[in-house]
């Protein structure tokens, strides 16, 4: 069958996906996706379909679904995250790290966010214009990973460098800071097993909101005795590094969109309970990944009627699902009291984001604080989205503050 095609380079799909794949997406729940010197591949564009994919067990994450950084022997085993596991594998990481990542520990861990988005944003000079992105999202992301992961005040500027490589995605800096994260990580791991060795791991201890999220994972210990060995902690160190862009393009795609919808801004400002749904549909409306990591068909398989056949690669236009209108009424509408719906922002599946109720509070928080205390925030230039299809983030986000007083 005919099956559309977008090309991923074309500079209108760059600037504007939403409209590129609400073109086909009438057409076909299912369009080939090309990009030069690649293999053509394919994404499901409807909301019914890319769920039903996400959950399909024949729907495979391979070592293939990424592309391996160039580092150090001894480091790649760290580089193969849960984010790669599939089946039983990936059912015992997810079942032993869940317990630190639930809806109650990401709010009991808000006091924290809070400390740390009060004193970067007290950073800020208030007087000229300042890049939101570099001087607030980013180290917001590293800060936050740093206190879950408990590394010692004097180091987390070290560590905001490493933040900062990674976002950047390539180069020599990139490359350099893997291994120093995972040998730092390796460190905060004996520390933190030192110290619980040093007190007795009583009731009191175990119910410490104020504990830090390896103390959590290396007290885990299921009825079958099972539990993270120390190179699982020390890949989840890392997979929290890379998992904490996401925040931070999130938290810069969210102002963004604040800034060019006043209205919707206003409604925000002038009712911040609005704020849980406000985060939501943010993610819903801008998602910092607008495509989902490739699976690849263990089997033929057929999606919307399309068939795909065993080996093919499969993403999901998340750009797609969340603004398909056989679920979001009217949904190239931004709407900030729109009821919570099953958008794909944080994924689906057994894959789904983990940590998404802590990127939930995160940039609940960050959004906040911003509101309250820079009622005059505006743009002070242009906001201009990189000209990559794999993420939806922002070059830079320079912003006049305008405190309140």
């Amino acid at each position: 069958m005919d099956v559309p095609e977008i090309d991923l380079t074309d500079p209108a799909v760059l600037h504007d996906p939403y409209a590129a794949y609400a073109q086909v997406r009438e057409q076909s729940a299912v369009v080939r996706l090309l990009v030069p010197g690649f293999d053509p591949f394919w994404a499901v564009t409807r909301h019914e379909e890319a769920r039903a994919m996400l959950a399909d067990p024949r729907m495979r994450i391979e070592e293939s679904s990424f592309m391996r950084p160039d580092v150090p022997e001894h480091c790649r085993p760290y580089l193969r995250t849960m984010s790669e596991t599939n089946g039983a594998e990936h059912a015992r990481l997810r079942r032993l790290v869940a317990p630190a990542f639930t809806p109650r520990r990401a709010a009991e861990f808000a006091g924290r966010v809070e400390r740390i988005v009060e004193g970067l944003l007290d950073e800020l000079p208030e007087r000229e214009p300042v890049d939101l992105l570099d001087r607030f999202a980013k180290p917001l992301a590293i800060d936050v990973i740093c206190e879950l992961v408990g590394i010692p005040p004097a180091d987390r500027p070290r560590w905001r460098e490493y933040g900062a490589a990674i976002a950047a995605g390539h180069g020599e800096q990139f490359g350099r800071a893997i291994p120093a994260i995972i040998d730092d990580a390796r460190s905060a791991i004996a520390a933190t097993k030192a110290m619980g060795d040093a007190r007795s791991a009583n009731a009191a201890t175990e119910a410490e909101p104020g504990g830090g999220l390896l103390a959590d994972l290396a007290r885990v210990v299921e009825e079958d005795g099972d539990r993270l060995s120390d190179d699982e902690l020390i890949t989840m160190v890392w997979l929290l590094v890379l998992a904490g862009q996401t925040p931070a393009n999130l938290i810069a795609n969210a102002v963004a969109t604040l800034l060019a919808h006043p209205g919707q801004l206003a409604a925000l400002r002038a009712d911040p309970a609005l704020m849980p749904r406000a985060v939501d549909e943010l993610a819903r409306w801008s998602p910092p990944q607008p495509m989902t990591v490739p699976r690849f068909a263990a089997e033929d398989v057929e999606i919307g009627g399309v068939p795909i056949p065993k080996g093919q690669p499969v993403t999901v236009s998340v750009a797609s699902a969340n603004r398909d209108p056989r679920v979001f009424d009217d949904p190239d509408r931004l709407d900030l009291t729109r009821e919570p719906g099953p958008h794909l922002g944080f994924g689906h599946g057994p894959h789904f984001c983990v940590g998404a109720s802590l990127a939930r509070v995160q940039t609940g928080i960050a959004l906040g604080a911003l509101l309250r205390r820079f009622p005059g925030l505006a743009l002070a230039g242009e906001a201009a989205y990189l000209p990559d299809p794999g993420t939806r983030r922002l070059a830079s986000l320079p912003v006049t503050l305008r405190p309140a007083g």
